[in-house]
């Protein structure tokens, strides 16, 4: 690599006590935010895969609707019931460490989906194998959105931390606009199959990327004094993961949880962040099916089509970080800069029921265009997170509130095949979806002030 003072990858690992105040062109905290953009991207990609392949994996392996919709519910069945672990994985040992493992076995579990309907040609066994690789990678995967909170908390300032946290969840976004059309052309070429494989060797090219880069703060190479003191006097929480501090980390114990447990705060956000993913897990799951079912798009069309609303939600996503950030820098107090512009986007996002009165595909497309959009905008859980989380217990609380908030991974899928089973229509599942978009302005109403907790003491709690 690099030295530090010759480049602008400049080597990671233990600094030297000299280290040069050379300013760099681009602020190491916003390579690691690079960093977290692009993994998280390949971290939808590997999610969303089987809503692309969907239609050609349900023809070859002969899934029916409800079949197909609890195979999608699998990954959060999965990812829900691992975020404890996960968050305590990541409290006790660091970002670093954690997400380098999390990375690589979740990538291992998508190349071997494309396994499946080999081992034998019985629909049973071809849902069984389907079914366990969705729940392993939930399991892989839980610890990886707490990860990228933890990270923006330790590298970022408090009024930049808004766009930061915009900016990984994004990711999400773009990882449609990339790869949706790559992976219907891959399927339409060379079938479903190759898709994970794809998604396999980028997802493992990333996972030893992050171990040979990626440390604290104090211990990275390239953090000029000039950086760091900017990140500690703006409130990143820089000793986060070093030695000392973790060495010196409250222990997680039921004390702890029942502590966490007790604040009003997490269960706000976990009903807001249930209620932006159900509009999520409708795009990563079913959005490309009604294309190509109720809409009857073909599905290299289908895949651009869908590319197109994802773009929408990643600028919306970009905005509402930035206009949160910018009006808290100008006055405006914290909970208001974080809540209006969530607000705003999350009732715009109801205007998907709209698509319900149309037959025209422009206009279909222009009002998902509208509505992800919203959805982007409001997307701001995660910064909403990193600002309340109590420090003694950061990742913990982000695991909760994450995991909590995906159980709409779960019942969304199950609910929509349900509906498009028993109607032949996507007509209810898109009403069933907007209306989320309420329940997420009414959950901001629920969390109260935003500001970092202050755990309640054990006698507190037991009283």
């Amino acid at each position: 690599m690099l030295k530090p003072e010759s480049g602008e990858l400049a080597a990671a690992g233990p600094a030297t006590p000299a280290r040069p105040d050379r300013p760099r062109r681009i602020p190491t905290r916003f390579v690691v935010l690079g960093m977290l953009f692009v993994i998280t991207v390949v971290n939808y990609a590997d999610r969303s895969s089987l809503s692309i392949t969907g239609t050609s994996v349900r023809t070859t392996l002969g899934f029916s609707a409800v079949q197909l919709g609890y195979i999608f519910s699998a990954f959060s069945w999965a990812y829900v019931v691992a975020q404890l672990p996960g968050g305590m994985l990541l409290d006790r040992f660091g970002a670093r460490r954690v997400y380098a493992g999390s990375l690589a076995l979740w990538t291992l579990a998508t190349a071997a989906t494309s396994l499946a309907g080999l081992i034998s040609t019985r629909v049973v066994v071809a849902l069984v194998v389907m079914f366990a690789l969705r729940l392993l990678l939930g399991v892989f995967e839980s610890p990886a959105f707490p990860a990228n909170a933890r990270v923006a908390t330790i590298w970022f300032p408090t009024a930049e931390r808004g766009q930061a946290t915009a900016v990984f969840n994004s990711g999400q976004y773009f990882a449609t606009v990339l790869f949706a059309p790559v992976m219907a052309w891959i399927t339409h070429e060379f079938g479903w199959r190759w898709v994970f494989v794809m998604l396999g060797a980028l997802g493992l090219a990333m996972a030893i990327l992050w171990w040979g880069w990626m440390y604290p703060p104090r211990e990275h190479g390239r953090v000029t004094p000039s950086e760091l003191e900017t990140m500690t006097s703006g409130g990143a929480l820089v000793d986060m993961d070093s030695a000392p501090s973790t060495a010196a980390r409250s222990r997680i114990d039921r004390h702890m949880l029942a502590r966490v447990l007790s604040t009003r705060p997490l269960w706000g956000i976990s009903v807001f962040q249930y209620a932006v993913n159900s509009l999520s897990y409708f795009f990563i799951t079913w959005f490309p099916i009604y294309l190509t079912q109720a809409r009857h798009i073909s599905l290299v069309h289908a895949g651009f089509i869908a590319a197109l609303p994802a773009l929408a939600a990643f600028i919306g996503g970009l905005f509402g970080g930035f206009i949160s950030d910018f009006v808290l820098r100008h006055g405006v107090s914290l909970t208001l800069a974080r809540k209006a512009p969530a607000a705003a986007g999350l009732l715009l996002g109801t205007v998907i029921a709209v698509a319900d009165f149309t037959d025209s595909t422009t206009i279909i497309v222009l009002i998902m265009t509208t509505a992800f959009f919203g959805k982007g905008m409001g997307s701001l859980g995660w910064a909403i997170t990193t600002d309340v989380a109590p420090t003694e217990a950061a990742s913990i609380f982000s695991s909760l509130t994450n995991g909590l908030g995906n159980i709409a991974g779960i019942v969304t899928p199950i609910v929509i095949g349900y509906i498009v089973d028993r109607t032949g229509s996507f007509d209810v599942a898109l009403w069933f979806v907007a209306a989320h978009g309420v329940l997420a302005v009414v959950a901001l109403v629920v969390m109260g002030p935003i500001r970092r907790l202050r755990l309640p003491d054990r006698a507190e709690v037991s009283a």
